[in-house]
């Protein structure tokens, strides 16, 4: 259904993809070394044409914050998501969590990865989401670290506790970071139940749970709240006949593979049902309304 023609009404919402392979998620990080990334079956660029087709018969627009490491392998689909007209954005260079970078380690990651994906896609790169939404209470200096090197937008934060991640206390909308600065974040989306934060920004908790409570979460965010929710989802959610790690724990093994066969036409019902767009075209309409991050 083209974008011109979605029934839906209210704020368009933020849809991204974060481009990395099976082998490269965190929940594989302690049973899969990074020296053999190189050596495993590699299933990303497959998955991303699957999902640009899914995207073009839709009439949709989102971002790929894609690994450098990725964009150094398929040069060629960078450009093509770029011509399609998608965004292309960091998701830094090989999926290292920001607090345990530092400063230092995490300003060359930028610097790297950037580098990187604007030479395979031969675009600029202004938007940037943290691997495993790693900015948090622990990385007071991240924020700076990416508003010094001229990012215009993040989507790096969870406001939400979790074991593998999470800022409980980040505030669940757009918000200015920094003093002086026009760096926006925009966190992923959250919807509130009974006084409680829900993760409900898609991933694994889109494939795990059933498809109303990701409707009702959006149409909370939207309608009560008037703001636009922010989608993510990976490559690998739409890849059923990807390689198993056998040797991940149970918990790990059960987060990344259930689901996987119904996640396409999961996707393709919330594409239609909702209004979607870039990432740095919702940064830049919410930059007016952000709020200051509180000291």
């Amino acid at each position: 259904m083209p974008a011109s023609a979605n029934p839906a009404t209210g704020p368009v919402n933020g849809l991204s993809v974060d481009v990395e392979d099976w082998f490269q998620v965190g929940a594989f990080e302690t049973v899969i070394d990074k020296s053999d990334w190189a050596s495993l079956t590699d299933r990303v660029e497959r998955n991303c044409d699957v999902i640009l087709a899914m995207f073009d018969d839709a009439g949709v627009k989102g971002t790929f914050f894609t690994l450098g490491w990725v964009a150094q392998r398929h040069p060629a689909l960078m450009r093509k998501i770029a011509e399609a007209g998608h965004e292309v954005a960091s998701h830094g260079m090989e999926h290292d969590r920001v607090f345990r970078l530092g400063h230092a380690a995490f300003a060359r990651d930028l610097e790297t990865s950037r580098k990187v994906i604007e030479d395979a896609a031969g675009v600029a790169v202004t938007g940037y989401r943290a691997p495993s939404f790693s900015i948090d209470q622990r990385t007071p200096w991240a924020h700076e670290v990416l508003a010094e090197q001229g990012y215009a937008y993040s989507s790096s934060v969870a406001p939400i506790a979790h074991d593998h991640y999470g800022w409980r206390e980040a505030p669940r909308f757009a918000f200015h970071p920094l003093p002086g600065s026009d760096l926006v974040e925009i966190p992923v989306t959250t919807a509130m139940f009974a006084g409680r934060r829900l993760a409900a920004g898609g991933g694994g908790f889109f494939r795990v749970l059933p498809y109303g409570f990701s409707r009702w979460a959006i149409r909370q965010v939207n309608l009560r709240e008037g703001r636009p929710a922010v989608f993510y989802f990976h490559p690998w959610e739409i890849d059923p006949d990807q390689p198993r790690v056998a040797g991940a724990p149970l918990r790990s093994r059960f987060r990344h593979y259930t689901n996987l066969d119904t996640m396409a036409p999961k996707l393709r019902q919330l594409i239609d049902e909702f209004r979607w767009d870039r990432m740095d075209v919702i940064a830049a309409s919410q930059a007016g309304v952000a709020t200051a991050l509180a000291a």
